[in-house]
């Protein structure tokens, strides 16, 4: 009888370990706009801005801004002109239509409405649930962890909420238990949170509303930058998300969808290019996204946002996943060494390997998150969100009633970010503040702060526009 001897294995170095992970999130997995940008501190010089707020708005890539200025000259009226440039800019509006339906998986049939943003996508929605005899035929039903865009819109009209369970799994019966009591015409899910980064299943929640005689509209603002969705595959019926959350710049929106609810509905603006034929009393409204576009279009705002996806389309699959979970991996666990900071999360059940995005959402014992994201940006160059996220009942559900820190990256995220933030909180918890600040409008800022902003910007550090974290 032979036998054979296991040699056992070498175990992996700490430095090997390193190396490996510098390897795969040490660069941005794809250029950016801005990404050296200088950021001043307090304490004198400046360190390259670590961008960790891009949940909010993402930098514009690289490859959209050169194709924005490639475009630029070519700007002009569209559907409104028989010159060449306009005529240019038509082609350039309409193609982005089939560009954006291409990314999600749309159908062939699929309307695909440019918006301002997804707040004004599931807006647009909310005018065009169907009604019989002038009641809607049904109910909307929410989760209480949607952000405010696909919270408030469903507040006009008849609608139901449910409390996420602390599982995914809890919280899929909770849904399955409120569609079989009937009358629910829409489930309006989020695709990932934008306060924990968690990923919702998706493709179940559209099986669970079919079978109970629902659509389902995903907000995809967040999730939309992270994973590819396929609308067709996952059953979703519509879905909403942001170009300014997708590396575009121009503040554009889309909504992709069943035309036959988009047909019926009321128009969301009433303009010149919403109509067939207006008369002094009345008019003849358009089908299609026409007739919810009216006014002169973002031209450049579809075109860039059309031009993110097709960036995003390209990259691989397992490197952009790889990238961001190494970075995101890395930052839960060093914040959960430090003493005194705590990682929130709200399904116990969430893999955080598969169903969660690029974003960390945690609070440091003893400091207002505010504080905190100051002491951040003055000291140590970086830019994160703090307060309530545009997600008041979730916040006030987890226990945070005044808000928490949220750390969100992207393609265009380097491990060097996650390692300044990590810097900047053990410091703050062995040394504390370095400065003093004070609360100014509402907004924690450094007390006599010296530093001025590029000569074209207004200098008003700190203050310009803020609201206060109670109200965000």
């Amino acid at each position: 009888m032979t036998t054979a001897t296991v040699s056992p294995q070498p175990a992996i170095t700490e430095a090997a370990a390193a190396a490996e992970l510098h390897a795969i999130a040490g660069r941005p997995l794809a250029a950016v706009t801005g990404a050296e940008i200088q950021a001043p501190l307090i304490t004198g010089g400046h360190v390259r801005y670590a961008n960790l707020d891009c949940g909010a708005s993402a930098p514009a890539l690289s490859v959209v801004s050169a194709y924005l200025n490639e475009i630029l000259p070519y700007y002009a009226s569209v559907h409104r002109g028989a010159g060449y440039a306009s005529q240019i800019s038509t082609s350039v509006y309409e193609n982005a239509r089939s560009i954006v339906r291409d990314f999600v998986g749309g159908r062939p049939d699929d309307s695909v409405i440019f918006t301002r943003n997804t707040t004004d996508s599931l807006n647009l929605l909310a005018g065009c649930l169907p009604l019989t005899d002038g009641r809607p035929d049904g109910d909307v039903l929410y989760l209480d962890i949607e952000h405010h865009a696909n919270l408030l819109p469903w507040q006009g009209v008849p609608h139901r909420s449910i409390v996420a369970a602390e599982t995914i799994t809890g919280t899929l019966d909770a849904v399955r238990a409120e569609l079989e009591q009937g009358g629910v015409s829409l489930l309006a899910v989020t695709g990932a949170s934008n306060v924990t980064g968690e990923i919702l299943p998706i493709r179940a929640l559209a099986a669970l509303a079919h079978q109970h005689g629902a659509r389902i509209v995903v907000d995809a603002a967040q999730l939309a930058p992270h994973r590819r969705v396929d609308i067709s595959a996952d059953g979703i019926d519509y879905l909403a998300f942001s170009g300014h959350k997708l590396y575009a710049p121009f503040g554009a929106g889309v909504l992709v969808g069943r035309p036959d609810w988009l047909d019926a509905g009321v128009p969301h603006l009433a303009g010149g290019g919403a109509v067939k034929e207006a008369r002094l009393d009345g008019v003849s409204w358009a089908s299609g996204p026409a007739r919810h576009e009216g006014g002169s279009p973002n031209v450049l705002g579809a075109a860039t946002l059309a031009r993110a996806t097709q960036v995003l389309a390209g990259l691989d699959q397992d490197r952009w996943h790889a990238h961001e979970s190494a970075i995101r991996s890395f930052l839960v666990e060093g914040l959960q060494d430090i003493d005194g900071v705590t990682v929130h999360q709200i399904f116990k059940d969430s893999n955080p390997e598969t169903d969660t995005i690029g974003v960390v959402n945690f609070s440091v014992e003893g400091y207002d998150a505010g504080l905190v994201a100051a002491y951040l940006a003055a000291e140590h160059g970086v830019g994160l969100r703090d307060g309530r996220f545009c997600a008041h009942p979730l916040l006030k559900r987890l226990g945070l009633p005044s808000g928490s820190l949220r750390a969100s990256f992207g393609v265009g995220s380097r491990l060097e970010d996650a390692e300044r933030l990590l810097a900047g909180i053990r410091a703050l918890r062995s040394k504390g503040l370095g400065w003093d600040y004070v609360v100014d409008a509402g907004r924690w800022v450094p007390a006599n702060d010296a530093r001025t902003y590029p000569h074209w910007a207004p200098n008003t550090p700190g203050t310009a526009g803020a609201a206060p974290c109670i109200d965000d």
